[in-house]
């Protein structure tokens, strides 16, 4: 019966799947965990104690109803377990593999507060997703009836690709505008292979062109098209940008070359993982290949860009970060990670400018050589409650460097300038202000989901954002006499 296959966690111990020795994963760009077996899955399933109050979906953004889809996957009902999972999830394989379990679903795992070792939920939602593809359980888009109305898209990330899904799923006439070449956004550049293999955001997204929805690429928004020419071909619009604007560094030498941002450095590797033609990657300027790194930031970008450098070669990898250990926003399981592969961390340090030096004339001027770095120590919490860092005087030195990444964060573009629309309302951060149910802004039609309205935040957050948003439009469309044209 259903209950024998449950409550195990007192008999099983929790297991990961097999992760790749670091000696071997470092020197390429693949996954790092290996896929569970089938049985190793239903067992490792089995250890979910079914509470009557699952803390694990309280705090999944999308609510994903996990107890259940795990007792049918120890039950061995996979396809039915892919079935839950997709209802609530558009992407589940994407969050198994990139989600911060340890911060979200597993960290509030009931047996885990109990001392028994929480259930590798990221792990087996990925295996269920995994199976149905290769199983051909995973059902194209077909909508039943096509619609007249058509919704225009900024942006391919994962919240527009979410709100491209609910609407296409709906047949709703879809068209996504992206300054890429690729659709995917930070999915497909900013995250490296070894978190996110690329062929497996490039799936979802042939899944939806050959649904119906329209891919218009390299196209800038503002210089390409205006905001106003998209808004009159469409009945709404979803602003789904996501921020890209990086935070910068002052100081002596903050633009002497080698000093890079982060989303410049990743969207190169991925791209060479694409086999594109990257100058700025060939000629060595963003390229960590025999070269001392330095990446500045405690965040998951700063943990993609250090664990990349050591995959690309580099004689050292150092991350210098303001706070300690316990403090860091990244992902704790990436930290390790990163260790093992044989990244130093540097704790409570910060930078304070950097050394250059003159190099040929012909190699384009000063070079960066080191970083000056400042000692930090904690002190009262601030108004989050985290303790500030203060600096120890006269404890300054200098970390050498060939490349600096700086991995500081993102802030949104001046979205009413580039797009000469001084109406489309922002908040004092620059994030677009947007209704937090429906996600419409002030301005008639137009909505915004994911890190334009909540600035850098996660990927499973911008789902929900673009699935809410997509629905809200459908609801909205429900209220008047919609024509529908049959479909083929």
């Amino acid at each position: 019966m259903a209950g024998n296959k449950m409550l195990q966690f007192v008999t099983v111990d929790r297991q990961t799947p097999e992760k790749r020795e670091a000696t071997d994963r470092k020197t390429d760009f693949g996954e790092i965990y290996r896929e569970f077996a089938a049985e190793r899955a239903a067992e490792q399933a089995g250890r979910c104690s079914q509470c009557g109050v699952p803390y694990c979906q309280t705090h999944c953004p999308l609510h994903n109803n996990i107890p259940d889809w795990l007792r049918l996957v120890a039950e061995g009902r996979l396809e039915e377990a892919y079935e839950v999972s997709q209802a609530t999830n558009t992407f589940p394989e994407i969050c198994g593999r990139i989600c911060p379990q340890d911060r979200l679903c597993e960290g509030n795992c009931v047996i885990e507060q109990s001392g028994h070792g929480t259930v590798t939920i990221g792990a087996v939602e990925k295996y269920i997703t995994d199976t149905a593809f290769e199983n051909g359980w995973v059902p194209s888009i077909k909508p039943r009836r096509e619609r007249t109305e058509s919704v225009g898209i900024i942006g391919a990330g994962p919240g527009g690709l979410a709100a491209a899904d609910v609407l296409r799923r709906a047949g709703v006439q879809v068209t996504v505008y992206d300054r890429y070449d690729r659709a995917g956004g930070l999915m497909t550049y900013g995250i490296p292979g070894f978190k996110l293999e690329k062929d497996v955001v490039m799936r979802r997204n042939d899944q939806l062109a050959e649904g119906g929805v329209t891919f218009v690429l390299n196209c800038e928004v503002g210089s390409d098209i205006t905001f106003d020419e998209i808004r009159e071909k469409h009945d709404a619009v979803i602003v789904a940008t996501g921020v890209y604007k990086s935070r910068e560094l002052d100081g002596a030498n903050a633009d002497a070359r080698g000093v890079v941002r982060a989303i410049d450095y990743l969207t190169a590797s991925n791209r060479k993982s694409f086999g594109d033609a990257v100058p700025e990657f060939d000629d060595g300027s963003l390229d960590a290949e025999g070269k001392r790194v330095v990446v500045i930031g405690g965040g998951d970008t700063a943990m993609d860009c250090v664990r990349t450098a050591i995959r690309q070669g580099a004689t050292s990898v150092k991350c210098l970060y303001r706070r300690d250990r316990a403090n860091m926003p990244g992902s704790q399981r990436e930290v390790a990670n990163a260790e093992e592969e044989g990244v130093e961390f540097v704790w409570l340090t910060a930078p304070a400018g950097f050394e250059a030096g003159l190099q040929e004339a012909m190699e384009g001027g000063p070079a960066v050589t080191g970083v000056n770095v400042q000692r930090m120590r904690l002190g009262e919490p601030d108004a989050t409650g985290r303790q500030k860092p203060e600096l120890i005087e006269g404890a300054d030195y200098v970390e050498e460097a060939d490349l600096v990444i700086k991995a500081l964060g993102f802030e949104p573009e001046a979205l009413p300038t580039l797009w000469s629309k001084p109406e489309l309302e922002v908040t004092r951060w620059g994030t677009i202000k947007a209704d937090f149910r429906t996600h419409e802004t002030p301005l008639e039609g137009v909505y915004a989901v994911g890190d334009i309205v909540r600035g850098a935040s996660l990927v499973v957050w911008a789902i929900r954002d673009g699935r809410e948003a997509g629905e809200a439009i459908l609801a909205k469309l429900a209220g008047a006499d919609v024509p529908v044209i049959a479909a083929e």
